[in-house]
């Protein structure tokens, strides 16, 4: 029998957040204290058990003055298993966007939404209306399993997509925390309204097994200390990497037979990708295929990989707590082992797979039994109105009128389903009055497939820009390519303010991660799958310097590459050493001009000068429009231009 009490820390303490978790009172304390005291924020001790609750306490940054009491806010996230927003659910967090946040939703990287902007005094209530329109976010944030990710293409003619829908949310079930806290304190105790779990989650979460449950506790699974760090779980299919499986903790490929019928699961354990800046003991890392289990043992196998985790996870140094360095430390082989003294017997052999492709589903598609489904791309899935782009409207509107559910991709990006193609047309209307675009052929490809943090300026942990500075430089990038003659090439960017990893820049063939003010470390050779970590490249790039740096690699790329070669797999192949000797021998032919729309922005007198042509935002989308259609550079339009007009001088 394995012991489920937390393993000797050979003269080490627990970290402080192991007390807290401790002494809360299964969540309870101090969040249920402080909710009720007429303050702005709450104590660092009530922030770190608020968390399992579903939010983080943060700051407006931009607001901060010297002297004065923060501008305390709080970030709600939601959890929804494979992504689902019934109807009801959307038009409650649109509301609440409007009534007590900063008037955005944001679509996250695992198939949630983040409310922002929420005063202390309206928590509660904006969390009671989500549990009371069939929401949650018990255990989105926290020493938990997060939000259990699945593909969120609802083709209802490939039953592999239904089995990981359906898995998906019974994992969530299994792994959800039983405490009552999370009602006692936002709903005063009222039960909420939901689906009824299945039979089977409710008997697997009541089985010992050999250790993986703790008596006579209110937390059967998790027990008083919870997990060591948060815990992420995937379902996918053969083949579907729009999840990024290998960034998990935990995932499972759904395997059929040739009729459909679910046989069983593939086991990967062991991503994941938080890391500290100049500590080299945390790293990211990819999970391993540790093994195959049938359908019937599924949930016997969850417990068995979430218990060793819990009783064996690093509980006195947070930066090493997560399952992939348990992995790491004791190899995959003493990992299996150990899963399958709780499991009760050997894990099968893994089942060959195809290889993995990432797709996001954008456009209208058919799901399979006659209806339609469509992927609307939001940038940095931020959902807002600005303007003349009324994307947070037009969402509302179409959830108003057809009452039609949600499921949001991986990418931050959302898919409308269960439309009948009569109602095809009206809501193309709704989306081309609101200037949403539909069309993905349409989206700048650099911008379809990038993906950024929050960052400044609520998120704590921000070192510097991302989602506010990813547009401005995935635009100088293009323009980069197009000034070399690279204007059909595009590849997976992702930006992230600090080493978190939020935007899973190290799956990146190009990844921007914060490490300075206005600085970033660049990582480069990920796979436009997403399943080859990048590597780092540079530790600290100005954003000032992106053209200069990022040229010569581009000139090399365009000269030395294979026959459909991408750039990430192409800065793998050659490899580091033979893109720094090209750059050090890379004379420019011209001296770098950035093209940019016109806007206000502070000027380090520190740093050199750089060459700047600013436009007015009508000439900058004319030169823009005109460049494109010519199968042009914006560089060469300007530089064609002033030529012309210096000739022309008397």
């Amino acid at each position: 029998m394995v012991k489920s009490a937390p393993p000797p820390t050979t003269g080490r303490k627990p970290s402080k957040v192991e007390g807290l978790k401790e002494n809360s009172n299964f969540l309870r304390e101090p969040v249920a204290t402080q909710i009720l005291e007429d303050t702005t924020h709450f104590s660092e001790d009530a922030v770190q058990i608020l968390k399992f609750h579903g939010s983080y306490q943060q700051d407006n940054r931009d607001n901060r003055t010297k002297g004065q009491e923060k501008d305390y806010q709080f970030m709600l996230r939601t959890k929804n298993p494979g992504g689902l927003v019934p109807p009801q659910l959307y038009l409650a967090l649109d509301k609440l966007a409007d009534e007590y946040g900063n008037h955005t939703l944001r679509a996250t990287t695992r198939q949630g939404f983040q409310l922002h902007g929420i005063l202390k005094k309206n928590l509660k209530a904006a969390i009671a209306s989500i549990i009371k329109n069939l929401g949650s976010t018990l255990g989105a944030c926290g020493d938990i399993n997060r939000n259990v990710m699945a593909p969120p293409a609802p083709f209802k003619n490939r039953a592999e997509y239904q089995y990981a829908w359906e898995y998906a949310q019974n994992i969530a079930d299994l792994l959800s925390p039983q405490t009552g806290a999370y009602y006692e304190i936002w709903l005063d105790g009222e039960k909420a309204i939901s689906a009824e779990e299945s039979p089977e989650v409710k008997a697997a979460r009541d089985r010992n097994g050999n250790g993986t449950i703790i008596h006579n506790s209110e937390e059967p699974l998790y027990g008083t200390y919870y997990m060591p760090r948060k815990f992420k779980v995937s379902v996918t299919v053969p083949g579907d990497n729009s999840i990024d499986l290998y960034s998990q903790d935990l995932t499972l490929v759904v395997i059929t037979d040739k009729q459909g019928s679910l046989e069983g699961f593939n086991i990967f354990a062991g991503g994941g990708l938080g890391r500290t800046h100049n500590k080299e003991e945390t790293f990211a890392r990819l999970a391993d295929p540790i093994g195959y289990v049938a359908k019937e043992d599924v949930y016997d196998a969850v417990k068995a990989i979430v218990a060793t985790q819990r009783d064996y996870g690093d509980r006195t140094d947070r930066r090493h707590a997560r399952l992939k360095y348990l992995i790491n430390d004791w190899g995959v082989d003493k990992f299996r082992a150990k899963v399958e003294e709780y499991f009760g017997k050997p894990l099968a052999p893994f089942q060959a797979l195809p290889e993995f492709k990432y797709e996001d589903f954008l456009g209208w598609h058919e799901q399979g039994d006659g209806n339609l489904f469509l992927g609307i791309s939001i940038d940095n899935g931020r959902v807002k109105d600005e303007g003349s782009f009324q994307l947070k409207t037009a969402l509302k509107e179409i959830v108003q009128q057809f009452n039609l559910p949600i499921r949001l991709t991986p990418n931050h990006n959302l898919i409308f389903y269960e439309i009948t193609p009569e109602n095809k047309q009206a809501i193309q209307e709704i989306l081309d009055r609101c200037g949403v675009v539909s069309d993905p052929t349409t989206i700048e490809p650099l911008v379809r497939y990038a993906m950024a943090c929050p960052a400044l300026p609520t998120c704590g942990l921000a070192i510097t820009e991302s989602e506010r500075a990813i547009p401005g430089i995935l635009e100088r990038i293009r323009t980069l390519l197009d000034k070399v003659g690279l204007q059909n090439e595009h590849f997976v960017v992702r930006m992230t303010g600090c080493p978190n990893g939020c935007a899973r820049p190290y799956m990146a063939e190009l990844g921007f991660v914060g490490s300075a003010p206005e600085s970033y470390q660049v990582w480069l050779g990920g796979s436009p799958n997403q399943t080859r970590l990048a590597q780092p490249y540079v530790e600290r790039l100005h954003h000032d310097d992106i053209e200069s740096f990022l040229e010569p690699i581009f000139v090399y790329f365009k000269k030395s590459r294979q026959s459909g070669e991408s750039f990430g797999d192409f800065c793998d192949r050659v490899g580091f050493d033979a893109i720094r000797e090209f750059v050090a021998q890379y004379q420019p032919e011209t001296t770098p001009v950035t093209i940019e729309p016109e806007q206000p922005q502070a000027v380090s007198k520190s740093r050199k000068a750089r060459y700047r042509v600013s436009l007015h935002d009508d000439l900058y989308n004319k030169l823009k429009t005109t460049a494109t259609s010519q199968g042009r550079s914006m560089t060469e339009l300007v530089k064609e231009a002033l030529e012309t007009y210096f000739q022309n001088l008397p």
